[in-house]
């Protein structure tokens, strides 16, 4: 067996979740527990759009869910992806020729990777950032630069610490944007120096564009990829999982310049096969017909503002507002190991969420909270609610032993 799948922790799936890939959380939520270690919007309720529900199951109903796609997707679906990229990030695209629908962003992310990382490559990532990430670069024989963010800064880029950190191995950038798991959005001015530094060393850069629907407070949203000279090096991944709470459809997409795509073309059946026929054409709908955002947006941003609004001031608790997403990201560093703090949540909140160190190094001590769960906002409330006072008593309880 490869090291990297010895070496394999599960990935994202917590101690709760690993011995069963995740039947266990099921067992649990049962009993009165809930999920917000997941970044899947508003589970595990009903949200799904009519329009894209009723498009969904009319290629079923009409017998062409049974069939493939082109391996490289549908035709339709790529003429409306390239009619949002121009519109919302400023690349005008072929959609016969610069697009690649994926089973999930997961998939296409990995698949962006492939052709160029070799073993003994080196891969700069941002950390704390997506664990996959670094995970895909340990399969494909490549070795992980973590490039710490500036938590001072709202975990902002620094392309300086990019320029301390490169070698003469370094092959690529990957870069989730905006951030998971610290839900910040890098703004034009990092990017800008950050492309000057990739096209100056010759770097691929894989960016991975998954939770860029939702943004809050008027932050400028950049695609890497439409500054000066990005295009000719960058492959960018999306997907209809993260803003539009369509993760179980499991559809993303790559989009690159001419000569990547013809060799992902090439390979697409080998690696990705076809996505699912029926998500596709519901993935279809929701661009046809994306209001739906509308109220998206406005959800998200209340329980972002209420999540940190209860959080935000525990004594031991430092918690960063988040810019995008469903996520929000904290601290906990005070109030001791974060593997104790997950514990103490689940064990007096009942309520689970994910540790941070599996985000990278810079994500010892915090832990990461899905707020973008439930359809009900009273559930969401009263789970954060619960939350606050487990924190609030594991906070007592610490000071409580310093002054012994």
């Amino acid at each position: 067996m490869r090291k990297a799948f010895r070496d394999a922790e599960g990935g994202l799936f917590g101690d709760v979740e690993k011995a069963d890939v995740g039947d266990q959380v099921v067992v649990l939520m049962k009993q009165g527990y809930t999920l917000m270690s997941w970044a899947d919007a508003f589970f595990p309720d009903s949200a799904t759009p009519a329009h894209v529900s009723r498009a969904t199951a009319d290629v079923i109903l009409e017998g062409r869910g049974a069939h493939y796609t082109a391996p490289i997707g549908s035709g339709s679906l790529k003429v409306k992806i390239a009619r949002k990229l121009k519109r919302e990030n400023q690349l005008d695209v072929d959609p016969q020729r610069n697009i690649l629908i994926t089973p999930g962003s997961d998939s296409g992310l990995f698949f962006a990777m492939i052709p160029f990382v070799q073993d003994g490559d080196d891969v700069m990532i941002p950390d704390p950032s997506y664990p996959n990430n670094a995970q895909n670069t340990h399969i494909l024989g490549g070795n992980v630069i973590d490039v710490p963010l500036d938590p001072a800064k709202g975990w902002a880029l620094d392309v300086r610490a990019f320029e301390e950190r490169i070698t003469p191995a370094t092959k690529m950038v990957v870069l989730t944007n905006p951030n998971n798991p610290t839900a910040n959005v890098f703004r034009r001015e990092a990017l800008e120096a950050l492309a000057e530094f990739i096209i100056r060393h010759d770097l691929v850069c894989v960016v991975d564009q998954a939770f860029e629907d939702i943004i809050f407070d008027d932050i400028e949203m950049v695609t890497i990829a439409s500054l000066p000279g990005m295009w000719e090096r960058t492959i960018s991944v999306f997907s209809f999982s993260k803003g539009m709470g369509l993760s179980g459809y499991r559809v993303g997409y790559l989009v690159t310049n001419d000569v990547i795509m013809d060799k992902l073309y090439g390979t697409a059946v080998s690696v990705i096969g076809a996505t699912n026929t029926a998500a596709q054409a519901g993935a279809e709908a929701a661009l046809d017909d994306p209001s739906f955002l509308n109220d998206y947006r406005r959800i998200q941003k209340y329980r972002r503002d209420f999540c940190y609004k209860a959080l935000h001031d525990i004594p031991g608790v430092r918690m960063y507002k988040s810019e995008s997403g469903i996520l929000s990201w904290l601290d906990v560093s005070a109030l001791g190991a974060e593997s104790d703090v997950v514990k103490h949540l689940r064990d007096h909140a009942k309520v689970l969420v994910n540790g941070g160190s599996v985000y990278g190094p810079s994500g010892r001590g915090h832990i990461r909270v899905v707020h973008g769960v439930l359809s009900s906002d009273e559930k969401f409330e009263d789970a954060v609610c619960r939350m606050r006072k487990a924190l609030l008593d594991l906070s007592k309880n610490r000071k409580r032993e310093a002054s012994c």
